[in-house]
């Protein structure tokens, strides 16, 4: 081995300071990251709700009135068997998928028909999954999307 003194290598101390700034980095990126998260859960959930809106609407057309609360969002992928029962319910239903999905935080939409704040009222309770809340735990309704 032939000893070199010009050579230096990395000291402890440089190290470490590289990896505290690494570390620093990291912690910006994750913070950036789970806001942008939540973010795309409630976009998530208001296209979820427009989907709900636009087959809900063609269940009227064919129907002449919506689902009630009973039946609820269910009368989308099965022919309702309580209620007032459609006239014309389409064979395969509204949803593409045949399927009611859960909202974006695992719990399941909430819908009233006649609604109190028009002819239907769709909410997902958000995060906290309970009614009311604010920042991450907001319910996201679909009186409020434009």
């Amino acid at each position: 081995m032939i000893n070199r003194p010009n050579e230096q290598g990395f000291t402890l101390i440089e190290i470490m300071v590289v990896i505290i700034i690494l570390g620093i980095l990291a912690s910006v990126v994750a913070v950036r990251l789970t806001g942008q998260t939540e973010e795309a859960r409630r976009t998530q959930a208001k296209v979820q709700i427009e989907t709900f809106r636009t087959a809900l609407g063609l269940y009227r057309l064919d129907n002449g009135s919506y689902p009630s609360t009973e039946q609820g969002l269910n009368a989308l992928v099965e022919a309702p068997s309580v209620g007032t029962l459609p006239r014309k319910w389409r064979e395969g239903g509204y949803l593409e998928k045949r399927k009611i999905p859960l909202d974006p935080w695992k719990g399941e939409y909430v819908y009233l028909s006649p609604g109190i704040h028009d002819d239907f009222d769709i909410s997902s309770y958000g995060n906290d999954n309970a009614q009311g809340g604010e920042g991450e735990d907001a319910d996201v309704n679909s009186w409020d999307l434009e």
